[in-house]
């Protein structure tokens, strides 16, 4: 039994469910149109769910925050999920006022309303407590109109904010189709994983995977680490290896040596566990070029891991019953410099292991190379994902705790 309720546990039927998903959406600087639909394809099992079960869905979410060029009414989320669901989905230009209020009274079983950016609403990205943020006057007039509250919105789970958790505190509460799996998935790969496990972290973000590879390898979840990137860069400039000014000049202010201290005392303590590149892929006249380990420094970025890293890395991926990817290998988007990624995502697909991929970019990489279907689970979570690997305690998942353990309460 999971110590926190999903659908199965509550009966919607003619009932109002308030469904806060995470629809924050990649637009178009200049139109702002939406350019990736995928966070409200992935949440399409939740909502169709609630239709095919006569509910009335009145749906939350945000996009972008306030004064920044990507904060706008939702208006247009709202005409791509009818487009998506084929089916009549009412916008309302109002979060909570009596335009909202009485678009939802008069709410027939099976319809879907879509509420305003719900980040309108200032007090919605005020970090307080459940109990808190239930006192806000979204919640309060909010919360007597509907029955239910779910919340599909994992990307957004690392946040303490009022229409994340406020609600959780007087509503029966659940998690979503969405939510339930990218949790049951993940606890896969944390709390129990099939071993051996293999996390492969690269991209170009290094200062906060210091702490989670020390974690991982600490607890023994992951019994290889593999890595590429700005983040086995760093590994190898605090093992005293000399990369060249352009490539150690990406670092930027995160490059401190308080950060390579860190990463030297890790290494030393998992060696043996945590992989390295052996070899490079440089531009040369307008070409890639590999060249060994041995060759460092170059006066050239390092752009890709080279064939014989890729062969090694493929090795390990093949024994492995677990696997986790975040950030890509290289400069993908450069086809001088996809082979890395191509081939390290390719090999993971066809090995027998459940594999995890998480991250933007990885995400971005894995759709370009059409694999996303090969993959066992590709996470919605950027932050949330990065805090859940760290241990840490997500508050939207600690408040859907909460409202269970409540329930349980007052059954007795």
């Amino acid at each position: 039994m999971k110590d926190y309720n999903t659908l199965d546990d509550f009966k919607v039927e003619n009932k109002t469910v308030l469904l806060r998903v995470d629809f924050n959406m990649p637009l178009d600087k200049k139109t702002l149109t939406i350019m990736d639909d995928s966070r409200i394809r992935l949440a399409l099992p939740t909502i169709k769910e609630l239709i095919s079960k006569n509910a009335k869905t009145v749906i939350l979410a945000h996009q972008g925050k306030q004064g920044s060029w990507d904060f706008i009414p939702l208006q247009k989320h709202a005409e791509t999920l009818q487009k998506l669901l084929r089916k009549p989905v009412r916008f309302i230009d109002d979060i909570y006022g009596e335009k909202a209020k009485k678009a939802i009274k008069i709410m027939n079983p099976g319809d879907v309303v879509f509420l305003d950016n719900v980040r309108k609403y200032p007090a919605e990205t005020e970090k307080k407590k459940p109990q808190e943020h239930a006192q806000s006057d979204l919640v309060q007039d909010l919360a007597p109109l509907v029955d239910y509250y779910v919340n599909d919105a994992f990307a957004a789970a690392h946040r303490a904010q009022c229409s994340l958790t406020g609600f959780t505190a007087v509503l029966p509460s659940a998690a979503g189709r969405l939510m339930e799996k990218e949790l049951t998935s993940l606890e896969k790969i944390i709390s129990n994983p099939e071993k051996p496990s293999v996390f492969l972290f690269g991209g170009a973000k290094y200062a906060d995977g210091i702490v989670t590879i020390d974690r991982l390898l600490t607890n023994k979840t992951a019994d290889h680490v593999l890595l590429t990137g700005l983040t086995a860069n760093a590994f190898l400039k605090a093992k005293g290896i000399d990369l060249g000014i352009k490539s150690e000049q990406t670092f930027g202010e995160e490059g401190t040596p308080e950060i390579f201290s860190e990463i030297t005392n890790v290494y030393k303590k998992f060696q043996k566990q945590i992989h390295l590149p052996i070899d490079f892929a440089i531009e040369e006249n307008e070409k890639r070029k590999e060249i060994p380990l041995d060759e460092l420094p170059v006066d050239n970025n390092l752009f890709d891991i080279g064939e014989q890293t890729i062969q090694n890395y493929k090795k390990i991926l093949l024994t492995a019953k677990t696997i986790f990817i975040s950030g890509p290998c290289g400069v993908y988007e450069n086809p001088l410099f996809r082979k890395g990624t191509q081939e390290i995502f390719t090999a993971i697909t066809t090995s027998n292991a459940f594999s995890i991929a998480g991250g933007g970019h990885t995400v971005a990489a894995i759709e370009q190379m059409k694999l996303r279907e090969k993959f066992s689970h590709i996470s919605t979570g950027g932050g949330a994902l990065e805090r859940f690997i760290m241990g840490e305690k997500l508050p939207v998942i600690e408040a859907l705790k909460s409202a269970k353990q409540r329930q349980l309460v007052h059954m007795k």
